[in-house]
């Protein structure tokens, strides 16, 4: 029997470590998916932004490009707003787009969709082969653009190519293999090391690109050395310090003035995985007070380029890190009041209160009393964002996600693919309730492929930063609430496990009997707990 498309096109996911692929398939993915070999499981969500969320969690916790398979117009149009969050939080991604049959595109017949330019500029790459014999060598590719440009690399297949006989399969131009260099620069390494001899108080500040096991290593190293407070990027989607360290600063304001006021009395703040500097709402003026120079290291060439800094250093970030904690004179540390710890469970025993309905912040506090720090958790909770990561610090690599552009819906289906590539690490979403509506379909998919999350949903009836910003501008919101809806109720009807929360005692009752069990837990739980909006 000769080999067609599909049989190259499954090898080629063989060969790249694929055993999983997400999909809300249609018509023109049935060539694909039809008999699928026992070795590759389709994950199946019920609509395509929990498609991507799933596939990009479980990127990010895997270590190497998902695959995601998407239907034609419908289906590609439904994840944009997902895939521009999975390139915003540079998750390579291989997303295989079905298209009408070849033989009569020409007429536009029912289900073609016109692709290409779909989704903007937000793939790193968009392939539709002119012949069914390159669908191979096209898929190959996407894999190396999704790592090499970091984000989600598209190939749109004709539902009639999956069946096309291609012979010998021929995958060029596609490299086999793509070494990417390790090693930083001795002559850059030297330049950046020279300057921060020459700085009387440097200050390091940590881009969510840092987050990996041997540049947190490396980071702690080059702080310890320096004496160096350390500051997490404003608005950053993942972590790249221990936060309980007491070189710890805190997180960087999302305003140039406060942060030109945060960064005052440095001489030098050395960006390390990110881009000087990330902000929210526009300020005028500097970022950085007269006489303060800014470095970058970076590996990512988006955020080199975008960087106000005096000097951009483009190369792997944990190997330059590690080259300048080598070079630099370790400092004598400053004195340090007593009891510089963190986090709650150091500091004194459970306090939460007793009898009431929980405010965001008994939530909070409750959970990270319990929860341990070789755990992942979630946030998209925007109205409590700031509170969540005062009160919650993150002590591990892979501690915490969330998405860069701010769009809801990626936390439910994330979480699930994360534990899905981790089934062994704790997992936690911190949701609100209308956040949890984007994607309130990734639930199901959780709970059928046995994804252990805890979904902690913070049920205020309502969009309170929406609420927040109207007040601040002196006007009645135009947009009701929602009380009536029941997260636990919805949860429930996808056939997920939910408890409705009604005071702390409740929580701390359902942390204590569920936190213990987290990393192994292969069923998702939901707990809709009603909070204050105080």
């Amino acid at each position: 029997m000769p080999t067609t498309v599909r049989d190259a096109v499954l090898d080629v996911l063989r060969a790249r470590g694929v055993d999983r692929i997400f999909a809300n398939p249609g018509s023109t993915e049935v060539g694909l998916l039809a008999g699928l070999p026992d070795d590759l499981e389709l994950v199946l969500a019920l609509h395509e932004g929990s498609v991507v969320g799933l596939a990009s969690g479980y990127a990010v916790a895997s270590g190497r490009p998902s695959v995601a398979l998407l239907h034609t117009a419908a289906g590609y149009g439904n994840a944009v707003g997902a895939l521009s969050t999975a390139r915003a939080n540079r998750i390579p991604l291989v997303t295989l787009v079905g298209q009408q049959d070849r033989r009569h595109l020409a007429s536009e017949p029912f289900l073609t969709g016109r692709l290409a330019a779909l989704a903007g500029d937000y793939p790193v790459g968009v392939e539709e082969p002119a012949r069914a014999a390159d669908v191979p060598a096209a898929v190959a590719r996407a894999f190396h653009a999704a790592v090499l440009r970091r984000g989600p690399a598209v190939v749109i297949v004709p539902m009639d190519d999956w069946a096309e006989p291609v012979g010998e399969v021929d995958l060029a131009p596609a490299a086999e293999r793509i070494t990417v260099a390790t090693a930083a620069d001795p002559e850059a390494l030297n330049e950046v090391a020279a300057l921060i001899e020459d700085a009387k108080r440097p200050t390091l500040v940590l881009g969510a690109l840092a987050d990996d096991p041997d540049t947190w290593e490396s980071t702690h190293r080059l702080a310890t050395a320096l004496d160096a407070p350390v500051w997490q990027e404003a608005y950053a989607y993942r972590m790249g310090f221990d936060q309980t360290s007491p070189l710890f600063a805190g997180h960087l304001p999302p305003g140039r003035a406060a942060l030109r006021a945060a960064l005052s009395g440095h001489d030098l703040v050395l960006v390390l995985g990110g881009s000087a500097f990330r902000q929210y709402l526009y300020e005028p003026g500097a970022f950085v007070e007269p006489g303060t120079s800014v470095v970058v290291v970076t590996d990512d060439a988006e955020d080199a380029a975008r960087s106000a800094a005096e000097l951009v250093v483009l190369a792997p970030v944990g190997s330059t890190v590690a080259g300048l904690a080598d070079r630099v004179t370790v400092r004598a540390p400053r004195p340090r009041p007593e009891g510089t710890s963190r986090h709650p469970a150091d500091e004194k025993p459970a306090t939460t209160p007793h009898g009431r309905t929980p405010s965001p912040r008994d939530v909070f506090t409750a959970l990270a009393e319990r929860l341990p720090a070789e755990s992942t958790y979630f946030e998209e909770s925007p109205s409590t964002r700031r509170e969540l990561l005062a009160t919650l610090p993150v002590r591990t690599p892979s501690g915490f996600l969330t998405a860069a552009m701010g769009g809801l819906g990626f936390a439910l289906p994330a979480a699930a693919g994360v534990k899905l590539a981790r089934p062994n690490r704790p997992v936690v979403a911190v949701v609100g309730d209308g956040a949890s509506l984007y994607n309130i379909q990734a639930l199901w998919s959780a709970r059928k492929y046995g994804a252990g999350v805890l979904y902690l949903v913070l049920s205020n009836g309502g969009y309170a930063v929406m609420d927040r910003l109207a007040a601040n501008a002196g006007v009645k919101p135009p947009w009701p609430g929602f009380e009536e809806v029941s997260i636990a109720t919805l949860a429930s009807g996808f056939g997920c496990e939910a408890r409705r929360i009604e005071t702390t005692d409740e929580l701390v009752a359902a942390l204590d009997e569920v936190v213990p069990g987290l990393a192994t837990r292969s069923e998702p739980l939901v707990l809709d707990v009603a909070v204050t909006t105080d």
